[in-house]
């Protein structure tokens, strides 16, 4: 155990599939964690199918993946049961993703497992929650999205609500779930028993939306700007976001747009007017705005130490000076890609060595013979385990 492998030592069984339990088991494994992926025969984990596939893999399973060994189980067989089993003794952690009930009819509820490893760590990541109506639902980050409440405040200028394209509700709710895990670990030194932790995406979705959740409800369902100007606007070559809501910005902003004169008017002289002549201050902002490109714009604004960045396409953004210093991406081979693909690089972790466990993302069953190996299965066993079908390896 160091702070660069604080949970060596730990094990884990990942059951999960998708992106919230997957990436969750993902971070357990580069801080050190054994997490051992346990997959269904064929292909696998379904993230593997999700977007442009690349052999057995996609971005979704290569990012939510990283650091683990997987083997393939036919766990709807009693001989796959058993390996489970098998691979549990000894086990810190357990994830499952499946909707509520699946799990126990699968004979690996909590209270099987508990039973048997009574300090186990077991996390059940679903849609919206083990519990209510809705709990049987099938649902990924889009319907999360939309039903918490995100994509109706998502308004674009079409007036139309869109949906944030990044997973953000898969992600942070394999955040959240992570940090529940990170907690439990170290409460459980002075613990005699483990605990179930439940996990949801609408949980994550409505927790990591809390401001502006309180915000609209205390404003009578429309949060107010928190001041103007800001936001995203037009340029002579491009869009830049910029914020110059104080007294000091906005008046430093009028100088570099050359209107000195500006910020003294009386309907633009304090916060409160500007909101409140928020039409007739844009209607000059943008304008003057556009009259220039991106890049005068960048030189005048941070003279002027105003916050704002030119919109980056994600290849522009891998581009930037800033990135490459920081050592923010790593470029790293995987399995069945043509090229080194960008990975980036997790806040409090050292950078993953190229063509270590930590900077790789197995295939399905790809540990399938090791892993039985190290839990006691012989050579026998583990070739009749893969006559019958009941294991896969790659």
């Amino acid at each position: 155990m160091s702070y660069d492998a604080p949970f060596a030592g730990l094990k884990v069984i990942d059951l999960s599939q998708g992106i919230a339990g997957p990436y969750c088991a993902m971070l357990l494994a580069q801080h050190g964690a054994q997490v051992i992926k346990v997959e269904s025969l064929g292909e696998g984990d379904w993230a593997r199918t999700l977007g442009v596939r690349y052999g057995s893999h996609t971005a979704f399973s290569i990012i939510g993946n990283m650091g683990k060994r997987s083997i393939a189980v036919d766990l709807k067989s009693e001989a796959g049961k058993q390996v489970v089993w098998r691979l549990l003794e000894g086990a810190d952690v357990f994830l499952e993703g499946f909707r509520p009930g699946v799990i126990r009819r699968l004979g690996f509820d909590y209270a099987a497992v508990s039973a048997r490893v009574p300090r186990i760590l077991y996390l059940s990541i679903s849609g919206f929650g083990q519990t209510g109506p809705l709990a049987e639902r099938p649902a990924m980050d889009p319907v999360l999205q939309a039903y918490t409440g995100l994509m109706a405040e998502n308004r674009g200028d079409d007036g139309i609500p869109h949906r944030v394209p990044v997973i953000v509700v898969d992600m942070s709710t394999a955040l959240y779930a992570y940090q529940a895990l990170a907690s439990a670990l170290y409460a459980r030194r002075d613990e005699a028993a483990g605990r179930y932790i439940d996990v949801s995406l609408m949980q994550a979705a409505t927790a990591l939306q809390s401001i502006r959740l309180m915000a609209c409800h205390l404003e009578g369902g429309t949060m107010k700007p928190g001041g103007v100007p800001g936001g995203v606007f037009q340029t002579a070559d491009g869009w830049m976001s910029i914020v110059a809501i104080n007294d000091r910005d906005w008046a430093s902003l009028c100088a570099a747009m050359d209107m000195p004169a500006l910020a003294a008017e009386p309907r633009f002289a304090d916060p409160a007017s500007r909101l409140a002549n928020d039409a007739a201050l844009y209607a000059i902002v943008r304008p003057a705005l556009a009259s220039r490109p991106c890049a005068e714009w960048s030189l005048r604004l941070t003279e002027a130490r105003i916050m704002h960045e030119r919109l980056n396409s994600y290849a522009e953004f891998i581009a930037q000076p800033q990135v490459r210093e920081t050592g923010l991406i790593n470029w790293l081979e995987q399995a069945g890609l043509p090229q080194a693909v960008p990975v980036p690089a997790l806040p409090g972790t050292p950078p993953p060595a190229a063509n270590t466990l930590r900077a790789t993302a197995p295939v399905p069953g790809q540990h399938s013979q090791a892993i039985l190996a190290e839990h006691g299965f012989t050579p026998a066993e583990i070739a009749a385990l893969l006559a019958d079908g009941t294991v896969a390896a790659t």
